[in-house]
């Protein structure tokens, strides 16, 4: 398999994981106020926060083959 497709799997891995890692961490320690019954739903961020996570983990685990 080509070098560059390695790296680019591992670099969006990283990608992945950085931005689930920060979803859940914004809307863990702030979750929107603005008013209404936005916060009830809030959980379904981290829900989708804690999958980019596990998604980035997968890809920077994944050994590549041919």
């Amino acid at each position: 398999m080509p070098i560059g497709l390695i790296v680019a799997e591992k670099l969006f891995g990283l990608l992945t994981l950085i931005v689930g890692a920060l979803l859940v961490y914004f809307t863990f320690t702030s979750p929107p106020e603005s008013g209404g019954r936005v916060v009830e739903y809030s959980f379904v961020f981290i829900i989708a926060g804690l999958a980019l996570v596990i998604f980035g983990i997968f890809l920077l685990l994944a050994r590549a083959e041919s």
